[in-house]
Order: structure tokens, then C-alpha cells, then sequence
């Protein structure tokens, strides 16, 4: 059993304008000569967990972490109803993750993504191939119509009364993301804010279901709340601006990539069937079943498989 790296602090921090008045927080752990490694992290709108330094050996990695649009420290943050997502796709996050390389001095590197951050990352690694060392995924997502339904429509019987409160909190039988994301747009602050937390409400149920799983101390920020509702509902509203089910199809293009996808057997929020359907065309990338699993890569037998990845890539 590989636990967790010991907590550690970043050596170096900072903002990155990348431009249409975005800025960008970003911190570096680890080992300045190390092999560098971007976290992705899931969302989308989450904002990074310090936790996930700890997924990386210190000593052999340079660990890179940054808030995408909108979320955790980056400006303008989602919370604001006059922060401006039309220059929040997923077109602008890839541009974002290269700026951020050139900024760092980073040739290439180890990509990590959590949920949301698989999508991004496989998204990122089938257009720039030679800038990637590695991938190592947790909870594995492309944000196909198929992913986004099951979350929002189809696991709707395993939860019956947390699914009525949600859509009786949008008013609504029909496209509920549609319904929210429109509601997370309204002039009124009180009704943006219901809106956030009835979402939230209706995510906690999938989470809560693992007896591991613990909701985030920032579930109680409202402002939180609000970005992250607002940017998700914005994401999947538009499908991600993804041809439907492009990310799987294209996969061949990761061809001489090696890559784990860590997948929890019973992940309500990321059905196995994602990453079993890339691992059938990606053939460098082993898929490792975590039984008794969910979604939270925090879990003993998920954080174990993901170390256990990144200590093979660091040649371990």
C-alpha cells in the first residue's frame, strides 16, 4: 500500500494574464529540477486541492497547479454575475494550459487530471502529442451528451427524493442544466444563490453514497458555490464545446503515450464504461479498477492506484 507524499508548500506562486482580463494563480511544489507534472483539477470551476501535491514524490517531481478560469484564486472569479464566461471554453483553457507551460520553461511534461480534468487532459494531450511525458487520470470523463445526461437525468432513480428537490428547485421536468444555468444567470442575487446550493444538493447525493467520501469544507462557501455552479452549468449547457463523443473517437491519436486511468468500480459520477471504452482504443493506456471504489481520488484504495502511477512514471 503506497500512502500519500507528506504535506508540502510551494517554492514559487504566482498570476498569469492570459488575457480577455483573465488572470491565472499557479504554484510550483516540489522539486524545481524534478520532472514536471500539471494537475488538472476537476469541476469544472473546483479550483485545485493542495491534497493533490501529494499524489507526486517530491523529490522526483515538479509539481505545477494552477486554477482554471474563474475559480479558486484566478480573477475574475465565477461569483462575480458580471464576470464575462464567454471567454470561459474549453478552447480557452487549452490555450491557457500552453501559456502556462511557456511561462514555467516547461518542454514537456506528466499530465494528472481528476474527472472534469480528464476531459481537459485528454483534450490537451490529443492536440499537443509531443508536450506530453505521460497521463495519468482519476475518475475519467470526456463530457460526452451521454455523461453529462447520466448525471443530470438517467441516475435519477437511485436518488428519488434528493431528484425531486432538484427539480422542484429549477421548476422544471425538462433540460435541467439548461434550467439551472439559467437561473445561476439571474438578476437576483437570492435566486443565483438557491440555485447554487440546490445544485450542490443534488451533486452531494452521487458523493455521499461512498461511506469514505466527505464533502469539501468549501461546500459551506457560498461563494464557492456560486462559481463553481455557474461555470459547470456553463461547461455543460454547451456540451463543453466538444463535438459529442470526439475525445473518445480520437483517442488513437494518444498512440505511444503511456498513461493509467485509475477508475473506481462503483464511481456513480464517472461510470467505468468511459474509461473501459478509451482503454479499448488507447492502447497504451492501462486502466486500473479500484474495487469498492468511487469517485474520490482521496480514498485509500484511489489515492494507493495514483501514486502508485506516478512513482512508476518518476521510474520508481
Amino acid at each position: 500500500m503506497r500512502e500519500l507524499y507528506p504535506e508540502i508548500e510551494p517554492h514559487d506562486e504566482g498570476m498569469l494574464d492570459v488575457g480577455d482580463g483573465n488572470s491565472l494563480h499557479w504554484e510550483v511544489c516540489g522539486n524545481p529540477q524534478g520532472i514536471p507534472a500539471l494537475v488538472l483539477h476537476g469541476g469544472p470551476g473546483s479550483g485545485y486541492s493542495t491534497t493533490t501535491r501529494r499524489f507526486f514524490d517530491p523529490q522526483h517531481y515538479r509539481i505545477i497547479l494552477f486554477d482554471q478560469r474563474g475559480c479558486g484564486r484566478s480573477t475574475p472569479h465565477a461569483s462575480d454575475p458580471n464576470s464575462d464566461l464567454s471567454v470561459n471554453t474549453t478552447e480557452h483553457l487549452l490555450g491557457d494550459i500552453e501559456r502556462l507551460r511557456r511561462h514555467l520553461d516547461v518542454k514537456d511534461w506528466l499530465v494528472f487530471g481528476m474527472s472534469w480534468g480528464c476531459t481537459l487532459g485528454l483534450a490537451y494531450a490529443q492536440r499537443h502529442a509531443e508536450r506530453i511525458r505521460a497521463l495519468v487520470f482519476a475518475g475519467v470523463t470526456t463530457t460526452r451528451r451521454a455523461e453529462i445526461d447520466w448525471l443530470y437525468r438517467d441516475i435519477a432513480p437511485l436518488f428519488p427524493e434528493q431528484w425531486a428537490k432538484f427539480r422542484a428547485g429549477a421548476e422544471s421536468n425538462g433540460d435541467l442544466v439548461a434550467a439551472y444555468y439559467h437561473l445561476l444567470n439571474d438578476a437576483d442575487p437570492a435566486i443565483r444563490l438557491k440555485a447554487a446550493r440546490d445544485w450542490h444538493d443534488w451533486e452531494a447525493a452521487s458523493i455521499l453514497i461512498n461511506p469514505e467520501a466527505k464533502l469539501s469544507p468549501k461546500w459551506s462557501d457560498d461563494r464557492y458555490l456560486l462559481a463553481r455552479a455557474r461555470i459547470i452549468t456553463h461547461y455543460f449547457h454547451h456540451n463543453a464545446w466538444l463535438d459529442d463523443g470526439i475525445l473518445v473517437r480520437q483517442a488513437h491519436r494518444l498512440k505511444g503515450i503511456a498513461g493509467v486511468m485509475v477508475q473506481g468500480r462503483f464511481d456513480l459520477e464517472a461510470p467505468l464504461v468511459t474509461a473501459w471504452e478509451l482503454s479499448k482504443i488507447w492502447p497504451d493506456g492501462e486502466l486500473v479498477i479500484v474495487g469498492n471504489a468511487g469517485h474520490s481520488p482521496g480514498s485509500p484504495g484511489m489515492s494507493n492506484a495514483i501514486v502508485t502511477a506516478t512513482d512508476h512514471f518518476a521510474g520508481k
